[in-house]
């Protein structure tokens, strides 16, 4: 499983219009909607914003994770932005986003939350990745991105015994 499995080409907006993290989180919530993704992009949205505002999601690498809980939903799903300049994002507003990851979880989900975000902080930590990210055309070319990140089989975090009087260890991907 891969990344890629979240998402779909008509999720990725290769060239955000938006300038700060309201219209950009607007403009990728719209692209859900379009794509049948997310029932109403409305509250999906105020959702994602007010979680936005309460924490912002923006990382080091000028990466932002906005997500929100989607009643309804089924699958965890994704729409990514970029953005040709740094956008202004955040608490202290600076200029420093230019990837922009929307999570739409459905309401009762954590495993497949959980291996998301582990397998999105596997790309921001993969400098050659992030750079095909942020220069390669086009919708379909940054599918084919997503396609190269692998995620951890089934849940994010297995029991694995050596011997049956071993403890149990943790194994995080």
């Amino acid at each position: 499983m891969t990344l890629a499995d979240f998402t779909s080409p008509g999720l990725m907006v290769p060239h955000l219009r938006g300038r700060d993290a309201a219209s950009v989180i607007q403009e990728l919530s719209q692209a859900m909607q379009r794509e049948k993704r997310v029932p109403d992009s409305l509250p999906f949205y105020q959702a994602a914003l007010n979680r936005e505002f309460l924490l912002s999601s923006d990382q080091e690498a000028g990466m932002a994770f906005p997500h929100a809980r989607c009643p309804g939903l089924k699958d965890l799903i994704f729409a990514f932005g970029r953005s040709d300049e740094p956008l202004r994002w955040g608490a202290k507003a600076v200029c420093s986003v230019r990837l922009v990851f929307l999570l739409a979880v459905p309401a009762t989900d954590s495993t497949q939350y959980l291996s998301v975000v582990a397998g999105l902080a596997r790309l921001a930590k993969n400098p050659p990745l992030l750079q095909s990210l942020q220069a390669v055309p086009g919708e379909a070319r940054m599918f084919e991105v997503f396609q190269q990140v692998e995620l951890r089989n089934n849940s994010l975090c297995n029991l694995e015994a050596a011997s049956p009087t071993a403890a149990p260890r943790l194994i995080l991907p």
